[in-house]
C-alpha cells in the first residue's frame, strides 16, 4: 500500500482538529472527578466521532493517536495514557465498523455504543495492569455513565458535522 502524498489542507485540517480534541480534553482534565472510577464526560470525542464521519477511519485514528499521547504528556498523567489509549482504540474501532450501518443523521446512536466499548477497553487495560478481573464490577455503571456520555458527545458531533458541511 502506498502512503498517501502530504496534502498541506490535510495535515492543517489534522493538526486543527487535533489541537481542538487536546484543549478539550485539557480542560476537562480540570474539571472534577465523577463518582464512578473511570468515568468522565469525554468531550475531546466529539472531534473523534467527527472526524471518522466526515475525515475516514484513517484520519480519525491520526488524530485519536495524536491526542493520547500529548493529553497524557501535557496533563503529566502517563498513567492514564494505557486507559486513554486502550479505551481509545476499541471505541474508534467499534465505530469504524458501525459506521456503515448508521447513517449520518445517527451519530446520536453510533456515539453511545461506541463509548461504552470506550469502557470496556477502559476495564481490559485495568485487569491487564492490576491483574485482575475484579474491575469489570464497575462495568454495569461505567456502561450507563458511557451512554449517557456518549449520547451527549454523538449529539455534538452530529451538530458539529451538519454546521460544518452547511459552511462548505
Amino acid at each position: 500500500m502506498t502512503p498517501r502524498p502530504a496534502d498541506p489542507r490535510r495535515l492543517a485540517r489534522l493538526a486543527l482538529l487535533t489541537a481542538v480534541a487536546l484543549t478539550i480534553f485539557l480542560i476537562e482534565v480540570q474539571l472534577p472527578v465523577l463518582p464512578i472510577p473511570g468515568a468522565k464526560l469525554g468531550l475531546a470525542n466529539i472531534v473523534t466521532v467527527y472526524a471518522v464521519m466526515a475525515l475516514g477511519p484513517g484520519d480519525a485514528l491520526l488524530i485519536l493517536l495524536s491526542r493520547v499521547f500529548l493529553g497524557a504528556v501535557f496533563s503529566g498523567q502517563m498513567s492514564a495514557f494505557f486507559y486513554s489509549l486502550g479505551g481509545g482504540l476499541l471505541c474508534w474501532a467499534a465505530m469504524c465498523g458501525l459506521k456503515g450501518i448508521f447513517t449520518p443523521k445517527q451519530i446520536w446512536l453510533l456515539s453511545p455504543i461506541s463509548a461504552m466499548f470506550h469502557n470496556v477497553g477502559q476495564l481490559l487495560v485495568a485487569a491487564g495492569m492490576l491483574r485482575s478481573w475484579a474491575v469489570f464490577a464497575w462495568l454495569p455503571y461505567l456502561l450507563l455513565a458511557g451512554a449517557a456520555a456518549g449520547l451527549f458527545t454523538g449529539l455534538a458531533a452530529q451538530f458539529l458535522l451538519e454546521r460544518l458541511n452547511r459552511i462548505k
